[in-house]
């Protein structure tokens, strides 16, 4: 009889410990986050590239400080990027939440009760004080809380990408802003010029006239070309003030301050950057590695869907005191142990259509991931390309430009001379003026085709959180909405 009880108690004692060695064995097996191989076939090297890399924050390579001062303020003030540090607390949260399941929980109860008699109009009272405690653990066997935390970590990490990437996206549309503001401005003073040097043309042409070496038809086709000198003055101001407004709104402020700095004319690109390897190039890339992650995370939730079609297995403790005085409450108790096993037993499919469906959400993260990386490849040798063209383009513009300049001293030497007509000379300064400007504009396309490609080979960089935005009693009035 000894014997068998020493037996029974030697079982006893061993079944917490196999319980113990099967979850480690099977989590072993089930709780490995699963590299993601390419989904498609990557070229071993881009088409084109330079010999300096790119730095961490990719817009000191155009050693602007005032591209920096702007990065910097609106990396900080920015509502956007706000709110995806805001996402980012939320996913990072959600983590946390998730986690809380692999540890023990506990909670109390505390109670007081007060009973009142009447027994032949005597009144008694009674009192009792009750104070109770109770724990739970679930025996993750299959790994179901832990492939679910795993994910939710994934989306917080994904989250954390996406952040970077709106930086990227931010930081490409102030540069972008920022050089088209100091296109508009040397524009605007370009157009000065032009519309200075028409009134010039104007005035030697009414000397003419008054000398009745000129017709009126050709005082009058300068003067259009005044006026329609003057009317693009007008919409290259207005196109200055817009573009600070849209720059104040990138900035966080309001558009009604504007964004009001002494422009510098437009610089040239630096030295193209290394584009690296483009295996290792697209995996910098935030967009990328929050599409991998989340690949990962939609893997860790099928493991989790699997796994709950098995049972769970959970370990509960609790414990009682009551008494009729705080000061009685620990000296009688209750205590319970427990273990206990629940699963599926019949639920019309509704598991196994949960982890198909688990299937499903997978594929859709891989094959979004296989298009990620396609538009990763195509954004840089598109940019590649476009920088190529638009440098044969400014070449032909600036040869083009020289040879219109000549034309319109040659012409116009000619005109007072008596040689040719007017309208030989409007048209070389309409043409010469012309190219004046699309040079111009030329110049800041290459700057923006120069930005496309370090934004397709941008990789994150350190930023600091912000607090949080809160209602308190010092925020400025509401809006009134009407009554």
């Amino acid at each position: 009889m000894a014997e068998s009880n020493q037996k029974t108690g030697l079982i006893y004692h061993l079944v917490p410990v196999a319980i113990s060695l099967a979850a480690f064995f099977l989590f072993g097996c089930r709780s490995e986050i699963r590299p993601v191989p390419n989904p498609v076939a990557v070229p071993d090297q881009f088409s084109g590239g330079g010999g300096r890399p790119l730095p961490e924050k990719w817009w000191q390579a155009f050693e602007d400080p005032a591209l920096d001062a702007l990065m910097e303020e609106a990396l900080g003030g920015n509502f956007t990027i706000r709110i995806a540090w805001d996402r980012l607390t939320q996913a990072e949260q959600i983590a946390v939440q998730a986690g809380a399941a692999l540890l023990p929980q506990a909670d109390y109860q505390a109670g007081a009760e007060r009973t009142r008699r009447e027994i032949d109009s005597r009144r008694t009272y009674t009192t009792e004080y009750a104070l109770g405690l109770g724990a739970s653990y679930e025996i993750d066997l299959w790994g179901r809380v832990r492939s679910a935390r795993q994910a939710a970590v994934l989306d917080a990490r994904a989250a954390q990408d996406d952040l970077a990437a709106a930086a990227v996206t931010l930081s490409a549309n102030v540069a972008k802003n920022w050089y088209q503001l100091l296109e508009a401005k040397s524009q605007e003073s370009l157009i000065s010029d032009q519309l200075e040097t028409n009134r010039k043309v104007l005035d030697s042409i009414t000397v003419r006239f008054r000398q009745a070496q000129a017709g009126a038809a050709e005082v009058f086709r300068q003067r259009q070309l005044v006026e329609t000198t003057h009317g693009q003055l007008i919409q290259v101001r207005e196109s200055i003030v817009l573009l600070q407004h849209q720059l104040s709104l990138l900035l966080g402020k309001p558009p009604a301050l504007g964004w009001q700095q002494n422009a510098d004319e437009l610089i040239w690109p630096p030295p193209l950057p290394q584009t690296g390897v483009p295996s290792e190039a697209l995996l910098r890339r935030p967009d990328i590695a929050a599409s991998y992650k989340t690949v990962q995370a939609a893997d860790r939730r099928v493991a989790a869907a699997i796994a709950e079609q098995y049972p769970r297995i959970g370990l509960s403790a609790s414990a009682l005191t009551y008494g009729p005085r705080t000061n009685d409450l620990f000296d009688d108790w209750l205590a319970n142990l427990a273990a206990n096993a629940a699963g599926p037993l019949l639920d019309g499919g509704y598991r196994k259509a949960e982890v198909r469906r688990r299937r499903a959400v997978l594929s859709q993260a891989l094959n979004q991931y296989a298009l990620a990386l396609l538009n990763a490849l195509r954004e840089v040798e598109d940019a590649l390309r476009r920088e190529t063209s638009q440098r044969t383009l400014i070449d032909n513009l600036q040869g083009r430009l020289v040879l219109a300049q000549k034309v319109f001293e040659t012409t116009r030497t000619s005109y007072l001379q008596g040689q040719l007509d007017y309208l030989r000379v409007l048209d070389a300064l309409v043409s010469m003026q012309s190219l004046q400007r699309d040079e111009l504009t030329a110049r800041r396309v290459l700057i923006e085709h120069r930005i496309d490609l370090c934004r397709a080979l941008a990789g994150g960089w350190q930023m600091q959180r912000p607090a949080q935005a809160q209602l308190t009693d010092k925020t400025e009035p509401p809006i009134q909405r009407g009554p």
